[in-house]
């Protein structure tokens, strides 16, 4: 199958020819990470190629399994905080030691934009507003050991939304912890529930408190009263959450240094949960 010609961003400045980046896993803590089992591909399950550390410290790649990780980047409105998030955390992973792959689900391309703007990412970037995204993805996969995927609102774009939810290991949902956006939650359940219907394996899923009072978790205001709202209603939220900073909101076009970040702390729970699947 041809396939349908994606927009892409190579590492480093555009017009620059594209490199590749070979992270060595061995003895660092994304080893484990690369310890995956096979699964069908009925579903768009990502199956590629992954670096697997060897006795002699130096990574190898297996071929035919399971990319070690990957993540969408999902709700219903826009404006949440998808873009910035996918591309805070592609970048908390390649400065983690890992090799990703972004892909930019949404039609307006802001994260290949965003790449444009700052000069490229040391990371490629591809474009794919398309409603098989999760038969296309591993056209690009190469050596990368992570896809992170921003996905278009889903009330604008379902079929791009829940093509990109079939082929993600992970769903991570950014709620601010507003009562707006605790309300619009019970929509994103029932999209999750049909596509996972759609699925050889169920994918994980999850909230992100983003945007919040604090940086780190509180038993009590807004923040710990939103946490608990989404625990009532049967979402898991993970540990790490993101303050509502300017480093975040005026990112956009700019280079990143995810290093000290809220979003480092993202990606080690990231990984941590892929390896304990």
């Amino acid at each position: 199958m041809t396939p349908l010609p994606a927009r892409c961003t190579p590492p480093g400045r555009p017009g620059a020819p594209a490199r590749r980046l070979l992270a060595d896993p061995a003895g660092s803590r994304l080893a484990s990470v690369c310890r995956v089992r096979r699964f069908s591909l009925l579903a768009g399950e990502p199956r590629g190629h992954a670096l697997v550390p060897t006795g002699t410290g130096r990574s190898r790649p297996l071929l035919s399994v399971l990319v070690p990780l990957s993540c969408a980047f999902v709700n219903l409105k826009p404006g949440v905080g998808k873009t910035t998030s996918a591309v805070w955390l592609a970048h908390a992973l390649h400065e983690s030691g890992m090799t990703p792959l972004l892909v930019d689900g949404d039609p307006a391309a802001s994260a290949l934009r965003w790449s444009e703007l700052a000069g490229g990412f040391p990371f490629p970037v591809i474009a794919l507003p398309v409603g098989d995204v999760h038969r296309r993805v591993n056209d690009f996969l190469g050596d990368r050991q992570a896809v992170v995927l921003d996905a278009p609102q889903l009330e604008d774009h379902p079929r791009i939304t829940r093509s990109i939810m079939r082929y993600a290991g992970e769903w991570i949902v950014p709620v601010t912890p507003a009562p707006i956006e605790l309300d619009r939650m019970a929509p994103i359940r029932g999209e999750m529930a049909d596509v996972q219907s759609l699925r050889a394996e169920p994918a994980r899923s999850a909230v992100l408190l983003n945007r919040t009072n604090r940086p780190d978790a509180t038993r009590t205001g807004p923040d710990a009263d939103a946490r608990e709202a989404l625990t009532e209603q049967g979402f898991e939220v993970l540990r790490t959450q993101i303050a509502r900073l300017d480093l975040y909101a005026q990112s956009f076009g700019n280079p990143v240094q995810a290093k000290g970040s809220a979003y480092m702390d993202f990606a080690e729970e990231l990984i941590k949960r892929q390896d304990e699947a």
